[in-house]
């Protein structure tokens, strides 16, 4: 299966929200209590929220992300659809009770992830998307 990309405006049923994340100069990666394997925080969007809204609890729930920005990337479709977004964070608070036991800080992909049929196209196209608005990576 391939990952595709959709400009923002496309109007595709959304299901997840994903978040490449960075704090200083690396990048930010969670890892499941039961996996051994890293990923890239993100899930599920709940009944009544939007992408936006699940990307903040989805981020705060898997990293402690407290102070951060937040930037919606693009609409990304594997197996359903998803928004991806990238997030510069500021400041992390005590993770919260949740799936996840830690995060860990990387200076780029890891190669144990949990879904590297995905995970590295996400984390590219957001390199890309960096690029382009001549972001400092």
């Amino acid at each position: 299966m391939n990952v595709s990309f959709y400009p923002l405006s496309d109007d595709k049923p959304l299901k997840y929200s994903v978040i490449v994340a960075r704090y200083g100069c690396k990048w930010v990666f969670c890892r499941h209590k039961n996996r051994d394997t890293l990923e890239i925080p993100g899930g599920h969007i709940e009944k009544g929220e939007t992408a936006l809204q699940a990307a903040r609890r989805e981020l705060y729930e898997e990293t402690g992300a407290a102070e951060y920005d937040i930037t919606p990337v693009c609409i990304y479709g594997y197996s359903d659809y998803g928004m991806l977004f990238y997030a510069v964070i500021k400041r992390f608070e005590p993770l919260p009770e949740s799936e996840i036991s830690g995060i860990v800080f990387a200076d780029g992909l890891p190669q144990n992830l949990t879904y590297p049929a995905i995970q590295p196209w996400l984390f590219g196209r957001v390199i890309d998307y960096l690029k382009e608005e001549k972001c400092q990576l």
